[in-house]
């Protein structure tokens, strides 16, 4: 083999150790630009304003009251986020086209780790069904299209 031969195939292996390495580190957390700045913001205070509709479909409605119940506590009243707890869900980063409708079931059910918010992993959240997180679903996207999150 030449020597130009014996340098290509060093760079591919040293490339390929290098995505191999890259892929093995622990994922950092990675928080979206917001316009708000959590510095400013007392702990446990909303992390932004949310725009209510007039009226919540009858969906909307059961999930508002299982969101009030099961998901308030961290994520805030009508999903606002809790500076230091936990991260809005009305923000884009929670859009229908990044996180899915079933995203939501899986986070209920096997709770998710940190990747978008300093906030750490949120745990499974129990006594909650397909039928009630759906519900919560509705709820949460009635809420992000009244605040133009489509």
């Amino acid at each position: 083999m030449d020597k130009l031969g014996l340098l290509v195939g060093g760079v591919i292996v040293a490339g390929l150790g290098l995505a191999i390495w890259h892929f093995m580190q622990p994922a950092e957390v990675m928080v979206h630009p917001d316009p708000t700045s959590l510095n400013d913001l007392a702990q446990g205070a909303p992390i932004i304003e949310v725009r209510l509709p007039e009226q919540l479909s009858p969906e909307a409605t059961i999930g508002q009251r299982a969101f009030e119940v099961k998901c308030a506590e961290c994520h805030g009243a009508n999903a606002a986020g809790q500076n230091g707890v936990a991260p809005p869900l009305i923000h884009r980063t929670y859009e229908p086209s990044h996180h899915s409708d079933e995203a939501f079931q899986m986070a209920v059910r096997n709770g998710v780790r940190a990747h978008h918010w300093p906030f750490g992993n949120m745990p499974p959240v129990a006594g909650l069904t397909r039928a009630d997180v759906q519900y919560i679903v509705h709820y949460v996207r009635q809420l992000q299209r009244e605040n133009g999150i489509n």
